[in-house]
C-alpha cells in the first residue's frame, strides 16, 4: 500500500492531477517560453530540478522551521537553487539561456513550486517529497512540450530547428503566424484542459 501511494504521488501530477491543466497553475511561463521546443524543454527540466530538490530540502528542515518564517526559508532555498540552475544554463546552453531571459529567475515565484512546498514538502518525508516534486515538475514539462511542439511546427514550420514543412510550401502551404503569439498557447492549453476534463468527469465542476 505504501509503495502504491508513493507511485501515485509521482504519477498523479503527470496527467490525472497535472499542475497546469487540472490545478491551472504555472500558466504564465507556459505562454511565454513555448514558441520553440528547445527553450520549453530547458525550462521544464529547470523547474523540475528546482522543484524536486527544494521539496527534499524543505522536507528535511520541516521540523526545525518556525512557522512564522517558513515562507522566507522556502524562498531562500528556492532562490539558491534557481541561481545555481541559471549559472549552469549560462555555462552549457547559453543561447537557450538568453532566449529564456528572465523566466528562469521567475521560477522563484512559480505558484506550482510554492504550492508544493506548502502543501506537501512541509508535511512529508524527503523521499515522497522528492517524488512529488519530480512528478509535478515533469507534469509541467509535459504540457510545455505539447504546446511548444504545436506552436513551433505550425507557427514556424520547424521542430528543434529542423525545417519539417518546407516541402509543403511548393503546394501553397504557409506557416500560421498566429501560433507564435501568446494567445495561441492559451488556446492550446484551453483545449488540453477541455479534453482532460471531458475524459475525467470527476474533474468537472458541479453545477
Amino acid at each position: 500500500m505504501a509503495a502504491e501511494k508513493k507511485q501515485g504521488v509521482f504519477t498523479g501530477p503527470l496527467w490525472q492531477n497535472n499542475p497546469i491543466v487540472v490545478q491551472v497553475l504555472g500558466i504564465c511561463s507556459s505562454l511565454a517560453v513555448t514558441t520553440q521546443v528547445k527553450p520549453a524543454l530547458v525550462m521544464g527540466i529547470s523547474l523540475t530540478v528546482v522543484l524536486a530538490f527544494s521539496n527534499v530540502i524543505i522536507s528535511l528542515l520541516r521540523n526545525t522551521i518556525p512557522n512564522r518564517i517558513r515562507i522566507i526559508v522556502q524562498l531562500v532555498v528556492v532562490a539558491a537553487l534557481v541561481i545555481l540552475v541559471n549559472e549552469i544554463l549560462k555555462a552549457y546552453v547559453f543561447e537557450v539561456s538568453k532566449q529564456l531571459s528572465v523566466y528562469v529567475g521567475l521560477i522563484i515565484t512559480n505558484c506550482i513550486l510554492m504550492g508544493r512546498l506548502e502543501a506537501f514538502a512541509l508535511g512529508n518525508k524527503p523521499w515522497p517529497a522528492f517524488l512529488d516534486g519530480l512528478g509535478n515538475g515533469l507534469g509541467y514539462a509535459l504540457i510545455l512540450l505539447i504546446v511548444a511542439v504545436l506552436r513551433e511546427l505550425l507557427g514556424s514550420g520547424t521542430l528543434l530547428g529542423y525545417n519539417l514543412l518546407g516541402w509543403a510550401e511548393q503546394y501553397g502551404y504557409m506557416n500560421c503566424g498566429f501560433f507564435v503569439m501568446p494567445a495561441a498557447a492559451l488556446i492550446i492549453i484551453g483545449c488540453i484542459i477541455w479534453y482532460q476534463r471531458a475524459k475525467n468527469p470527476e474533474l468537472q465542476e458541479q453545477a
